[in-house]
């Protein structure tokens, strides 16, 4: 059996393919941006009566309504704009993944129950 390598496949061997992560970023990045406005909203609920009674979108389900859907708002939004700034851009998975994790850590920490109610 005998290798013929040709100009074409050197180069295949020695060029570097470029991965596009951007996008993978945006995602993982608003959806942190997301828990930790959730994370805001339930602590801000409990700390005003204004900011309460401004999320009561719908009374059946209380100001609940207005956290979730202020959180979603935050998390299509920030995802739509990094989205766009990103797309076809090489980004550090692993930054953005640490960043996600903390964003998500804050935001649990705000609903936390002993946590918001200490601001009472």
């Amino acid at each position: 059996m005998t290798t013929i390598t040709t100009t074409q496949e050197k180069h295949r061997a020695t060029t570097s393919t470029h991965v596009a992560t951007g996008a993978a970023a945006a995602a993982f990045i608003s959806s942190g941006i997301g828990v930790f406005v959730l994370g805001l909203m339930t602590t801000g609920a409990e700390v005003s009566e204004g900011i309460k009674n401004a999320l009561n979108w719908w009374n059946p389900a209380g100001p609940l309504s207005g956290k979730t859907g202020i959180a979603i708002l935050a998390w299509v939004i920030s995802w739509l704009v990094l989205n766009h700034l990103w797309k076809g851009e090489e980004r550090a998975l692993r930054t953005a993944f640490i960043v996600t994790l903390v964003l998500i850590g804050l935001g649990v920490l705000l609903t936390f129950p002993p946590f918001f109610t200490s601001f009472e």
